[in-house]
């Protein structure tokens, strides 16, 4: 067997290997939810628990059959509260992204504007996103575009934190060698700085998901008529917790999904961090 023969052998090996790697642990991670379901299903059935403050799997799974096709007790389909949640979560969320990364690389890039702005971010950086709720009622009211600002502010902070901490941390040695080579600052920042950033702005970004996310429930709290948020509420407030968990449950699947589509992102965007 020549060195060409060996080297395409050992490939292969390695690919089983990593294949069979995945199998194990995809295996162990469904026997460990089907460990907590049937926990969680024993416990409500032996009343270990009181079943009239926590459903059992199988009526969570019900409702959830259910609230696809029927709107009751909340007014809505499961589909309409998605789309509802999803509609301003994502447009706050992505507004955040967008204005954030880019004034969090420039905030760590330039001293000056560093100094200019950064007194009123770290003022307002410690206030809960929540505790805007009534601000925005008496600026934007009650609509969508009041529930869509607080969540820009749940998102907002991470994605300027992390990527000002990404060009901050970029290495001295690559700014010199820019230096020496005649580029000027603004290429510099484009060239060496930014990507130098991406990994930790992308950290950012994965955490301004799940805040946004987060603050959904209390976003909707404002008039809202639908949304995933709003039906944990009515659960809530017709006592039925099969309801609520449902709700709970869509989020954290859908949330999930959404960063691993980032993930995705992520890894085309800086592919070269693998190398």
């Amino acid at each position: 067997m020549n060195e060409t023969e060996k080297n395409v052998s050992s490939v292969q090996i390695e690919e089983r290997k990593r294949a069979r790697e995945k199998v194990q642990l995809f295996l162990i991670s469904a026997a460990s939810v089907m460990v907590f379901l049937g926990v969680w299903e024993t416990a409500v059935r032996l009343a270990w628990v009181n079943p009239q403050f926590v459903c059992s799997p199988s009526e969570a799974f019900a409702a959830f059959v259910d609230k696809l096709t029927q709107p009751n007790p909340d007014g809505a389909v499961l589909g309409i509260h998605i789309w509802e949640s999803l509609k301003l979560a994502l447009i706050g969320y992505v507004a955040a992204a967008v204005i954030g990364v880019p004034l969090g690389l420039l905030l760590g890039y330039y001293r000056t504007f560093d100094r200019l702005i950064n007194p009123i971010f770290e003022i307002i950086r410690p206030i809960p996103p929540i505790s805007w709720i009534p601000l925005s009622v008496i600026w934007l009211g009650i609509g969508t575009t009041a529930k869509c600002f607080i969540i820009f502010l749940a998102a907002f902070v991470p994605c300027v934190i992390n990527s000002y901490t990404g060009v901050k941390l970029t290495n001295p040695v690559l700014i010199d060698v820019a230096k020496t080579c005649g580029a000027s600052r603004w290429k510099i920042f484009i060239t060496v700085c930014t990507p130098s950033a991406m990994p930790l702005a992308f950290t950012g970004v994965r955490v301004a998901l799940g805040n946004a996310w987060s603050t959904l429930v209390a976003a909707e709290m404002l008039s809202a008529t639908a949304g995933l948020g709003y039906m944990i509420q009515q659960g809530r407030a017709l006592g039925r917790s099969d309801i609520i968990i449902v709700g709970m449950l869509t989020i954290g699947v859908i949330g999930a999904a959404l960063t691993a589509i980032l993930n995705k992102l992520e890894n085309r965007v800086i592919r070269w961090r693998a190398k």
